[in-house]
């Protein structure tokens, strides 16, 4: 498991929400050879008006790391994101804003 790579995109927030993607459920895989890192991803719905923001966000965390020389990103739908994925962090900051999971 590439320790480093999911530590460095625990620093990337979802634009919309006060919850870093790792702990959002968001990730579902980061596999590093060679210099390219490859990530699959997913968002809480289709259509997410950030998806954008995010796509680049993670490229940009990603390409600071040492040795990081590509960036590959996978949307993937399956399984489909659910509050299920998220960690008791995340949980935790959604609800000290209120938002119920």
């Amino acid at each position: 498991m590439n320790e480093r790579l999911w530590a460095a995109l625990s620093e990337v927030q979802d634009p919309e929400m006060p919850v870093n993607l790792v702990d959002l459920g968001l990730i579902y895989g980061i596999d590093e050879h060679e210099g390219l890192v490859e990530v699959d991803l997913t968002f809480t719905a289709m259509g997410c008006p950030a998806s954008d923001f995010i796509l680049e966000d993670v490229r940009e965390r990603l390409l600071r790391e040492e040795g990081v020389r590509e960036v590959r990103i996978k949307v993937v739908w399956d399984p489909p994101w659910t509050t299920a994925r998220m960690t008791e962090a995340g949980r935790d900051a959604l609800e000290t804003w209120g938002l119920a999971v």
